[in-house]
């Protein structure tokens, strides 16, 4: 009998100054965000300089992400077909609070460019697809909290549908210094299943 049923090959967790994959430590250290995502980033010996470019939002979603897919060999010489499903609940507002400061006050008026094209949360899924040439579906999606259902039942239907072999799944937020980020790899092979018992369990954990 054939299985149709989809896995959770590997997933990452951000929070607390901490970075652990498959619920084992990676690196951690104390700071500010902006302090120990920059450390993140050097520690996991990470080589693209657009990094420091990016806004909060961009960089939390590239480490999680550069660290399931590097631990599941995926290089963007492979140009796998792996659909990008975030979500979160601030949506980009770290970066339209910023770009709001830099255009209300009339006297010191400079809208940055550079903040203003991540005023859109979908922003970092593009970081992630250039970096590894991922090319598939790609969406964002706002919620008031966590929804796995939500993320369960999307991921599912684009494997069903053959729009993607693999999805790249999970909650990337980050609003006034507070962040948190679970991303997971959906695989038709794997140790965790993919239900939505499972992607609580990991988000809450």
């Amino acid at each position: 009998m054939h299985d149709n049923k989809s896995y959770i090959s590997s997933f990452c967790k951000i929070k607390n100054n901490q970075v652990t994959l498959n619920g084992n430590l990676v690196f951690s250290k104390e700071g500010t965000f902006s302090e120990f995502i920059k450390s993140a980033y050097k520690n996991l010996d990470i080589k693209y300089p657009k990094f420091f470019k990016m806004d909060r939002l961009s960089k939390l979603a590239f480490i999680a992400a550069n660290v399931v897919l590097n631990h599941e060999n995926v290089t963007p010489e492979q140009e796998e077909n792996i659909a990008i499903v975030f979500s979160n609940k601030a949506s980009s507002l770290d970066s339209d609070r910023t770009h709001q400061e830099s255009i209300q006050n009339k006297e010191n008026y400079y809208p940055s460019p550079a903040v203003f094209v991540y005023t859109l949360p979908n922003i970092c899924i593009g970081e992630i697809s250039i970096k590894y040439k991922l090319y598939s579906e790609n969406s964002f999606f706002i919620f008031d909290n966590f929804n796995a259902k939500h993320l369960l039942t999307y991921a599912n239907s684009l494997l069903e549908t053959k729009k993607a072999d693999k999805v790249l799944c999970g909650w990337v937020e980050y609003d006034e210094n507070n962040y948190d980020a679970l991303l997971y790899l959906v695989d038709n092979k794997g140790k965790i299943e993919h239900n939505t018992t499972e992607i609580n369990t990991l988000y809450n954990s």
